[in-house]
């Protein structure tokens, strides 16, 4: 069964809009599944501030990684504008099929834990990484999961 992309280049926010980066196709053999990669920019603008990734697909590996995944460059944090970037790529997700998407971040990570609970996000568990996980092999050792329930 192939992948299909959604024409999404730009996503039009208030205050950031997504001007896409890289559609992915993902690799089966790696377990990665296609994505959406977006850069975050100020509404209006092709000022970049930040990232965000929508992964798409069902694989162990997104449990750990998460369907969701960003960050916003030092100088614009405090705005909230990941959380509102997540917000963005709700309506693609549910045009993939997608009710449900887990987003993690590290324990330690306070600001991102706040950001996914402001978008919904429910903390499911904090758990060791497997070590065969990508993040693991990078020095990461736990993940906090949350459940962001799409409706």
């Amino acid at each position: 069964m192939s992948f299909e992309f959604l024409e999404a280049d730009r996503i039009k926010g208030e205050e950031i809009d997504l001007l896409i980066d890289n559609y992915m196709p993902g690799d089966l053999e790696k377990g990665w599944v296609p994505a959406y990669r977006y850069h975050i920019v100020i509404a209006g603008t092709n000022q970049i501030i930040g990232k965000i990734d929508l992964r798409i697909g069902e694989q162990e590996s997104l449990y750990y990684g998460g369907h969701i995944g960003y960050s916003v460059d030092e100088e614009y944090r405090g705005h909230r504008y990941a959380g509102k970037a997540c917000r963005l790529l709700k309506p693609i997700a549910l045009k993939h099929g997608k009710n449900r998407l887990y987003i993690t971040c590290n324990p330690t990570n306070l600001a991102s834990r706040k950001t996914i609970e402001r978008v919904g996000g429910k903390f499911i568990e904090t758990v060791d990484l497997p070590p065969y996980n990508d993040m693991y092999q990078r020095g990461e050792r736990e993940i906090s999961i949350f459940e962001w329930i799409l409706d």
